[in-house]
């Protein structure tokens, strides 16, 4: 068997221990132990960047052939920072962090001040500039910063994730209005879109992918002063009215996978196929959390009744092959059922269902518990059974225990 990492890490070890923390029960832990025992030696790379598919069995890594053997910001990033592989035995993990650690600190000294960081990272040296994006091969990556700094209940440990998750500190704004673009667009209104960076040309293109980054920063925009808090949570509802329009704007209302955008027109459809993806909707239920606005809650509804009318089949739901004929393809994603469906129920459930102040949502939506990271290192402090864990991982190696 020989998965993707990234797919690996946020469904299977990210499900495991999600279903342990909302369970207690044990057997989850111990499966999420195993297969991120399974994952380690991805890590076995000159660069120390993990390389992107593994067999589980062997422990046989590689990268796919289409990067040229280099690695992908988004599943690197995501497995680095987001640190699931909490129950590897301690030495490895310290391993692992330095590593990343190396990587991390090099990123932010390169790429900084441009506001947003390489999509592809190369074997041979830190990294390599191809193009620069906030989907599809850089957008967990971003994502996970932040989480970090959530899932490590704030603490000074985890402080120095947080200004890098798209640049939301005040001083660093300034950067990010090169991938800020307006047009005028629909009804008059203009559209705050992420634009895509390649070498030092901007390309008046944004994915549906992208789409999560309104969520993510309404949920990074408190904790700071109320004039900068109010300016990066009105970023998040204009990027949100955006990626609305982006359903609203086809005959089935249902969003295409990329928009383009040329000045005083419409934005047009580029690929047309919709393949039921969670990114829209994830934001709408951070922005009805946060805001308890429920034009979010309609704009989802209106969003869910696309997907009954285009999608909905009786065997489950299947994708489009075109946005804009309803022409359908046969295939449901499993991220429509972990992702886009929990989102839509989560949207009209009330607050105390997983509140947002002692869970985080990875990023296949699974809920792990908020826990503060310990002293100022890479570490959590973690619930007593998962430190009993790593002790006895590390009695079983010394072999002061017998067997498991």
């Amino acid at each position: 068997m020989t998965p993707a990492f990234f797919e690996t890490t946020i469904r299977v070890v990210g499900g495991l221990l999600s279903a342990y923390d909302l369970s207690g029960d044990k057997v989850f832990l111990e499966k999420a132990k195993d297969i991120a025992d399974r994952l380690l030696p991805a890590w076995n790379t000159p660069s120390g960047i993990p390389h992107n598919i593994i067999n589980l069995a062997h422990g046989n890594a590689h990268n796919p052939g289409w990067t040229g053997g280099d690695s992908i910001l988004a599943d690197s990033g995501t497995e680095s920072s987001w640190n699931l592989l909490l129950f590897l035995k301690e030495q490895e993990i310290q391993s692992i962090s330095r590593r990343w650690r190396m990587l991390f600190y090099s990123l932010i000294k390169h790429f900084l001040p441009m506001a947003c960081f390489p999509s592809i990272l190369i074997q041979t040296k830190d990294s390599i500039v191809r193009n620069h994006n906030f989907w599809g091969h850089g957008d967990s990556f971003y994502e996970y910063l932040l989480k970090v700094w959530i899932q490590g209940n704030k603490t000074a440990a985890v402080k120095h994730y947080r200004p890098v998750s798209v640049n939301l500190e005040p001083k660093s704004s300034k950067y990010n209005l090169q991938f800020l673009w307006n047009s005028q667009e629909l009804h008059h209104h203009l559209l705050r879109i992420f634009c895509e960076k390649m070498g030092n040309s901007l390309i008046d293109k944004m994915d549906e992918l992208a789409c999560f980054a309104p969520g993510m920063i309404a949920l990074g925009a408190s904790g700071y002063g109320p004039d900068d808090s109010q300016k990066f949570l009105s970023l998040a509802e204009e990027l949100a009215w955006t990626c609305y329009n982006f359903y609203q704007s086809t005959p089935t209302k249902l969003a295409g996978e990329n928009y383009f955008f040329n000045s005083g027109q419409d934005m047009s459809v580029g690929t047309s196929w919709n393949i039921l993806r969670p990114e829209t909707v994830e934001s709408l239920f951070y922005l009805w959390r946060l805001t308890g606005n429920k034009t979010y809650q309609e704009w989802g509804w209106n969003i869910f009744e696309a997907f009954e009318k285009n999608s909905r089949i009786e065997s489950g739901y299947v994708g489009l092959k075109d946005v804009n004929t309803g022409v359908k393809d046969n295939m449901m994603q499993s991220f429509f059922l972990a992702e886009t469906l929990k989102y839509f129920y989560l949207l009209y459930s009330p607050s105390s269902v997983i509140p947002l102040d002692e869970w985080v949502f990875n990023t296949e939506a699974h809920p792990l518990k908020i826990v503060p990271r310990s002293g100022q290192g890479e570490n959590f402090g973690g619930s007593d059974e998962q430190k009993n864990l790593i002790v006895r991982s590390r009695a079983r190696k010394e072999g002061r225990f017998g067997g498991d």
